[in-house]
């Protein structure tokens, strides 16, 4: 189902908030797939993502009757709120010993030469950004991956547009780092 309601977040939430409950499957549709995006890249773990999303979307239908229009965007909002539950995690996931990775087999199907140089591509991307300090990830994660602006990301992670600044670029510098090793083996014509 697609998102066809031409009311605002803000009209949404107010409508939510005084008893609409059809106005959350909207703003579910709206924000839901970009929070697991960023959740998944931050956690490295499609299900924790999934809880951190469902986690998410349940504190906006709590905030619902007390959200004041016009001083956060609803967007900002949830991926600050997503960017705090995964940090929760990962600092729950540190003590915690490590799993082995599941080994994903190549698929035998036409174009899987493509297809599993993509998916190394992506693999090495994934993996370099799990390396970098969780700040820095969230800040690459946000605003070259999700393509927001600096200042929204500031808001998000709720610190100066300059210090998105600079950790987007020691973030950039770290993943180049990271991944030049692997250059030639990643370039694919």
């Amino acid at each position: 189902m697609s998102d066809t309601d031409p009311r605002s977040d803000d009209a949404l939430l107010a409508a939510y908030a005084s008893g609409d409950q059809t106005a959350a499957a909207p703003l579910a549709q709206r924000h839901a797939p970009r929070i697991l995006a960023m959740a998944a890249r931050m956690l490295n773990d499609r299900t924790e993502a999934e809880d951190v999303t469902q986690d998410t979307l349940l504190r906006l239908w709590r905030k619902a009757p007390d959200w004041q229009p016009g001083r956060a965007q609803v967007s900002t909002w949830t991926f600050r709120v997503a960017a705090n539950l995964c940090t929760d995690r990962l600092r729950k996931r540190a003590q915690l010993q490590p799993l082995e990775p599941e080994q994903d087999l190549p698929d035998t199907a036409p174009g899987t030469l493509a297809r599993l140089h993509a998916s190394q591509r992506r693999t090495a991307l994934e993996d370099a950004l799990q390396t970098l300090p969780d700040r820095q990830r969230l800040a690459v994660i946000l605003r070259h991956i999700h393509e927001l602006p600096n200042p929204q990301v500031a808001e998000a992670m709720e610190i100066s547009v300059d210090a998105v600044e600079s950790l987007t670029a020691r973030g950039r510098a770290a993943l180049a780092r990271a991944l030049a090793p692997r250059r030639e083996a990643l370039i694919h014509d």
